[in-house]
C-alpha cells in the first residue's frame, strides 16, 4: 500500500472542488492508500482553511474534514528538522512528515517540491502524475 503525505494545497482541493485531488482523497478513505499527517501540517490546514477566499466552504463542513482526515491518517511526530527549501522555509514540513512517516510519495501542487522530484527516494509528484504512473 503507498503511503503519502498530500500537501496542504491538494487537501484544500479535494475539499473545495471536484478533481484528481479529491479522487486521491477517495482512495485515501478507501483504505487503498495510506495517509500521513502531522500535527504542524493539519495545524497549516487549519490557518488556510481560515482565508477569506475559502469562506465559500462553511465552517461545519472545514471541521468536519478536519475530523475525518485525523481519523484516517496515520500521525507521525517528526523530530528531524530540514533546511532544504530556502525560498519557503515552510515546505519544509511536508518533507519532515513524510520522512518520518515512511512515505512513498508527496502529492502536491507546490513547485518548490514538485521541483525536487525525489527526496530520500520519495516520489513528489502532482495529482495527475500519481494517477498515471502509481500501481494502485
Amino acid at each position: 500500500m503507498h503511503r503519502v503525505v498530500l500537501d496542504t494545497n491538494i487537501l484544500i482541493s479535494a475539499l473545495g472542488w471536484d478533481g484528481n485531488e479529491r479522487k486521491i482523497l477517495k482512495k485515501c478513505i478507501q483504505g487503498d492508500i495510506q495517509l500521513i499527517e502531522s500535527l504542524e501540517l493539519l495545524n497549516e490546514l487549519i490557518k488556510v482553511l481560515q482565508r477569506q477566499k475559502f469562506n465559500f466552504i462553511s465552517a461545519r463542513k472545514k471541521a468536519e474534514f478536519l475530523k475525518y482526515l485525523v481519523e484516517i491518517s496515520e500521525l507521525v511526530y517528526p523530530k528531524e528538522r530540514l533546511n532544504l527549501i530556502i525560498e519557503d522555509p515552510t515546505d519544509n514540513k511536508v518533507l519532515e512528515c513524510a520522512l518520518k512517516g515512511n512515505a512513498n510519495y508527496i502529492i502536491s501542487g507546490d513547485l518548490h517540491l514538485l521541483n525536487l522530484e525525489e527526496f530520500r527516494k520519495i516520489k513528489i509528484v502532482n495529482p495527475t502524475k500519481f494517477l498515471l504512473t502509481s500501481p494502485l
